[in-house]
């Protein structure tokens, strides 16, 4: 398992794109909801505000902003792809969100399919993207992080709704025949460990005869064990970026930006610290926008790209980590080859 590179096909990454809401809530406004202060929140998290989906938003929406950008960037239409996965866990329909997209975007000739790994979901994303490409299936797959978990805090529990936000991210990966930027990867789960992070259905029971009952009920806010969640990350995810790494055949001098799951400062910090990866190749936006579920690594990435920051040929390791529990890393060279 990891080793990316053992199938007859390359993959290039060669377009992102993002989106969020324009509801903007900061930290002072969050005073008024719980018993919290700025200082508080910043000083534990590094979170100052995050974006807040409308009620006539949808994940849809998003996704598909954040999706026209990817695809633009990418040089491609949406008629060229073959395939696209939505990694959420919030999903606008729960028998899936991506047929949706896909007929926004007029992708008329892509299967579409939902994949659920909550945080951890756009590495499980791209690595699942790039078996089809591998294979020889797809040439273009276009790979969606979204989430609106503001659907699902409890707004008055201060351990979780100072955390997250909403937001969407993609990228397109395409076929190639003339080098390989999908270097290695790892991935990771543990469900003796899933309590500690869970959005939990809860039912009761509904007699429809006798002796027959079923269940109706719905989802319950997220809850969260934070001191657990941070040992894991800080143990786990620097083990699993060493061996994607080890399947790429790098050393970690090699990495031009560590890009991880933006769940809190303080695990950034942690993990960098234990790989001995400086400051200045961590890339970080959860100041301004939250814990954003899957799609926290790829609106990373893209601010990062049109920022100017990570430049084509710039080799990223990115890891995400979370409910399940489950946890991964994909190493990859940032852009198409050069022509």
């Amino acid at each position: 398992m990891g080793d990316a590179r053992v199938q007859n096909f390359g993959i290039k990454i060669t377009g992102s794109g993002s989106a969020v809401p324009a509801t903007c809530l900061d930290n002072q406004v969050l005073t008024q909801l719980v018993e919290t202060s700025d200082e508080w929140i910043t000083t534990r998290t590094g979170i100052r505000q995050r974006r807040l989906a409308s009620f006539d938003e949808s994940l849809t929406t998003l996704a598909t902003v954040a999706s026209r950008q990817a695809i633009a960037a990418s040089g491609i239409t949406p008629g060229d792809l073959d395939l696209i996965v939505l990694t959420t866990s919030t999903p606008d329909d729960l028998f899936g969100t991506a047929c949706q997209i896909q007929a926004q975007l007029g992708a008329t000739k892509a299967v579409a399919f939902d994949m659920t790994a909550a945080c951890s979901g756009f590495v499980f994303g791209m690595v699942t993207a790039a078996q089809f490409i591998r294979g020889g299936v797809y040439q273009n797959v276009l790979v969606i992080g979204a989430d609106i978990l503001s659907r699902w805090v409890d707004w008055q529990d201060r351990g979780t709704c100072i955390l997250f936000g909403d937001g969407a991210g993609a990228v397109v990966m395409q076929k190639s025949e003339t080098s390989d930027r999908l270097l290695g990867f790892e991935l990771k789960s543990d469900g003796t460990q899933n309590h500690y992070l869970n959005l939990p259905y809860k039912g009761e029971s509904q007699q429809l005869a006798a002796d027959i009952n079923v269940t109706k009920g719905t989802y319950q806010p997220i809850t969260m064990n934070g001191k657990e969640v941070y040992r894991f990350a800080v143990l786990r995810v620097p083990e699993v970026i060493d061996k994607a790494l080890f399947h790429a055949n790098l050393s970690v001098e090699k990495i031009d930006w560590l890009l991880l799951h933006q769940a809190n400062q303080r695990i950034l910090d942690a993990v960098a610290q234990r790989l001995n990866i400086p400051d200045s190749k961590v890339i970080s936006n959860l100041a301004q926008y939250g814990n954003t579920s899957a799609a926290s690594i790829p609106l990373a990435l893209d601010e990062a790209v049109r920022s100017g920051k990570i430049k084509p040929g710039d080799i990223i390791a990115a890891s995400g980590f979370g409910a399940g529990l489950s946890w991964g890393a994909v190493i990859f060279q940032w852009g198409r080859e050069k022509e």
